[in-house]
């Protein structure tokens, strides 16, 4: 299957399994809205958690907190969301169908770089062994045009973005014949800008005074608290306050699945410094978060950094970490220097003192921030399509299984009686389960042979089956069996609650960091 199938395939499986569904679905759904069902809620809480402690309890200097999505108006005015919050948005006549200016030339610059990989594996395979890479990258004609082609756009491209000229996005996207998806025509609007934030109003008069917006990132709540928190708490520079939320963002298309939605969840931690460390703390997150994100096991070749060219109006510095999703590398962890630009705007705006009194120097200042932001959703995505595979076997049958890292499985164990029709078997299976229920998340099932109970457990990412069968009754010990190896070991039943706790537990992945 080809990446774009995989995709669809894996789409379809979140459905047929219980862990995404499309929200409002009986009334022909909402776009680029989702509902997790069970299982997706369980794989979600268990990222969550993961964050959440490796943040928090790793971290003594590092607190969290949980704000309300509804904040004053003036909050976003202070972050700049009012003025500055929007996309370049632009419209094809002829299929009606709205994109984003900036990703279309983004795509088109994308498949440039497929072509010139495409040139580079023709000549691999040509040349076998002896070929040099870097050589034919600077010789090869066909890549040598590609490669001046995609820098000539990319040059326009970064301009009009550092220029904000949105008649040189229309331009750029007439000039490389960029076609619309839908319609193949080149009928475009003018580009515009969009605000991407959701607006409503705090009670039912319909005044303008009334408007409120829906929070597009859950930074400013901790920005609000920041001397609450640091009071209470009585919290020393450098200092981080945590918080996982929902967020929204009137996305102009919004898509690839849970990707890009509209209604999404944040893990955010903001970190404070003393001016003049900020990028010692910044280099020093990096490290951090690209190590969260590698000890899950899901390869280091599947991430990388990429430094911000254009800077948002808030940082000094900023990079993505981005993982290697079926539509290519993207955007997955973002890490920014932000100054004192949210304290000090909120000290402004508010008429309050937003400062820090350092007892050790007697210098009192507005503190620098460093940033840490992971969209929950996209997180789930990276897991759930690095997870996915459909895996030949003998007797050329395959099966579909997902590779979900244990400790966030949402289902660690499946224990199954070999028979439900024996009484025996299902009473030493409810046994087990007792055994088990309050350390490990378990299903019982016994529905069905035994192989088609171990491919649902492997098509909803069971890492580990407990089977139950007469030999249990005589020697008190169960096949466990792998669900990666589809190895089988047996094991005495006094033995497996310790065995499955160890193999599946997040505080032992959390030892790792």
């Amino acid at each position: 299957m080809t990446q774009e199938e995989t995709f669809k395939a894996l789409v379809a499986h979140c459905k047929e399994y219980g862990f995404i569904f499309p929200s409002s679905e009986i009334y022909d759904g909402l776009a680029a809205v989702y509902d997790y069902g069970q299982l997706g809620a369980e794989l979600k809480n268990n990222i969550k958690r993961y964050w959440w402690l490796a943040m928090t309890r790793l971290n003594e200097n590092i607190v969290g907190i949980d704000s309300c999505v509804f904040m004053h108006p003036k909050t976003w005015v202070a972050s700049g969301h009012v003025a500055a919050f929007n996309d370049p948005l632009i419209d094809n006549r002829d299929s009606k169908k709205r994109y984003r200016a900036d990703n279309l030339i983004e795509e088109y610059l994308q498949k440039i770089e497929e072509k010139i990989e495409k040139e580079v594996a023709k000549g691999r395979k040509r040349f076998g062994e002896s070929f040099d890479e870097a050589k034919f990258r600077e010789t090869n004609p066909n890549i040598l045009r590609e490669k001046a082609k995609y820098d000539e756009v990319h040059q326009r491209y970064l301009n009009a973005e550092n220029n904000n000229d949105l008649a040189e996005y229309k331009q750029i996207i007439l000039d490389c014949g960029i076609t619309d998806p839908i319609s193949g025509t080149r009928n475009w609007t003018d580009v515009r800008q969009f605000n991407l934030m959701f607006s409503t109003q705090v009670s039912n008069t319909g005044a303008s005074d009334d408007k409120i917006y829906l929070r597009p990132e859950t930074a400013q709540g901790i920005f609000v608290e920041y001397l609450n928190v640091q009071k209470t708490s009585r919290m020393k520079i450098p200092f981080g306050i945590a918080q996982i939320g929902k967020a929204f963002r009137n996305e102009i298309v919004a898509r690839q699945f849970i990707f890009r939605m509209r209604e999404f969840e944040q893990m955010e931690m903001e970190f404070f410094c003393k001016p003049g460390t900020e990028m010692e703390w910044f280099a020093k997150w990096k490290e951090n978060r690209m190590k969260w994100h590698v000890n899950l096991g899901m390869g280091a070749e599947n991430y990388r950094f990429h430094d911000h060219e254009k800077l948002a109006h808030y940082a000094n510095a900023a990079t993505d970490i981005e993982f290697n999703f079926p539509f290519g590398f993207k955007e997955l962890e973002g890490i920014h220097s932000r100054t004192d630009f949210d304290l000090g705007n909120h000290q402004r705006l508010s008429g309050k003192k937003i400062q820090y009194f350092d007892p050790e120097t007697g210098e009192t200042y507005v503190p620098y921030c460093v940033e840490t932001s992971i969209g929950v959703d996209r997180m789930v995505l990276a897991v759930l399509s690095h997870a996915y595979e459909v895996q030949p076997l003998e007797g050329g049958e395959s099966r579909v299984v997902l590779h979900i890292p244990a400790p966030v499985a949402p289902v660690k164990v499946a224990v199954l009686p070999l028979l439900k029709t024996d009484e025996r078997l299902t009473s030493k299976a409810q046994e087990i389960v007792d055994i088990l229920k309050y350390d490990v998340a378990y299903q019982y099932d016994e529905k069905d042979s035994i192989g088609r109970r171990y491919r649902r457990q492997d098509a909803i990412g069971t890492p580990f089956c407990v089977t139950i069968d007469h030999e249990t009754l005589e020697d008190n010990c169960v096949t466990i069996r792998d669900r990666d190896t589809m190895e089988q070991v047996r094991v005495p039943i006094a033995e497996i609650h310790d065995r499955l706790v160890k193999a599946t537990s997040l505080t032992n992945l959390l030892r790792n960091l």
